[in-house]
């Protein structure tokens, strides 16, 4: 027979104590993202993209042979990459080089809350803030298209919702790692920033050099591709409605011989949450060590 659950007050001291510790931050960080103006912004452009999406009416159009929601999910998407990265990046490591600037560590460890339970509490409200408007702007254009009588693409709306969530935990992670990292504000947006362009121009630029001027083979050049996460995103979103990855040209003989479909698709999932696992491991680790005695 399976024992009963604990309940709160059943749970051992040290796992009660983080555990309450954990939703005071938690609470703590979403109240202090409701007072900010960088939430506020971050929720109204993607609700104003999917706005500017219905009203061009892309629900109805046909375009490459997208109907329905999926031109719209097609384009949200694209946008999204090309936004949430570095708008989590910046805001995120203002969470932990921002406190230590402002002189407010001594306070925070002064409460009693354990530091393992803070870090936790800020990463997981940092990425609900990141996740909510993205998802929920998405939703909206689903109800949207339900409420016209438009054709719903489910299974590629869920693997989008899943990629769009293991994206922004990547880059929750890496904002957190630079964060600890850091010692300012001002350098940890710098970081962000070079971070951020990096990966945007592995997405074509520094890849397609590399592959002419070093002449290497093209498994290598998709390989070193695949680690940037921006890429695997881009290449795994436009699985969902190009299966054969027309658009990449000769380059999806490569990407389906080395992953298959199913392989870059649990890779597409994997990759981002496992580096952004460790990312935030990496900055707790730097973290505690910089700042605690």
């Amino acid at each position: 027979m399976r024992a009963p659950a604990l309940a709160a007050d059943d749970l051992p001291t040290g796992e009660k104590v983080f555990w309450t510790g954990f939703a005071a931050t938690f609470r703590l960080e979403i109240a202090e993202a409701f007072r900010a103006r960088w939430f506020a912004i971050y929720a109204a452009v993607f609700f104003a993209l999917v706005g500017v999406l219905l009203v061009f009416g892309l629900t109805e159009s046909r375009v490459l042979g997208f109907t329905g929601l999926s031109r719209t999910l097609v384009t949200y998407i694209q946008l999204t990459m090309a936004i949430v990265p570095i708008f989590i990046l910046i805001t995120t490591v203002r969470s932990l080089a921002g406190d230590r600037e402002a002189g407010v560590f001594e306070y925070v460890l002064g409460l009693p809350v354990g530091i393992g339970a803070w870090y936790a509490g800020r990463f997981v409200g940092r990425y609900v803030l990141a996740s909510a408007p993205v998802v929920a702007a998405l939703l909206a254009a689903v109800v949207y298209g339900v409420a016209r009588g438009v054709v719903v693409p489910w299974i590629e709306l869920g693997f989008d919702v899943g990629l769009l969530l293991a994206m922004i935990f990547v880059f929750v992670g890496l904002g957190f790692l630079i964060s600890a990292l850091t010692r300012s504000v001002d350098t940890a947006q710098t970081i962000a920033f070079l971070l951020w362009l990096t990966l945007v121009l592995a997405l074509d630029l520094v890849l397609l050099g590399a592959l002419i001027r070093g002449r290497l083979p093209i498994e290598g050049v998709v390989a070193i591709a695949m680690l940037n996460p921006l890429q695997v995103f881009r290449t795994g979103s436009m699985l969902l409605f190009d299966p054969q990855l027309v658009l990449l040209g000769p380059t999806a003989f490569t990407v389906f011989d080395v992953f298959g479909r199913v392989g870059f698709m649990i890779w597409s999932f994997a990759y981002p949450l496992v580096l952004g696992a460790l990312a935030a491991l990496g900055g707790w680790a730097i973290f505690r060590r910089g700042d605690l005695p």
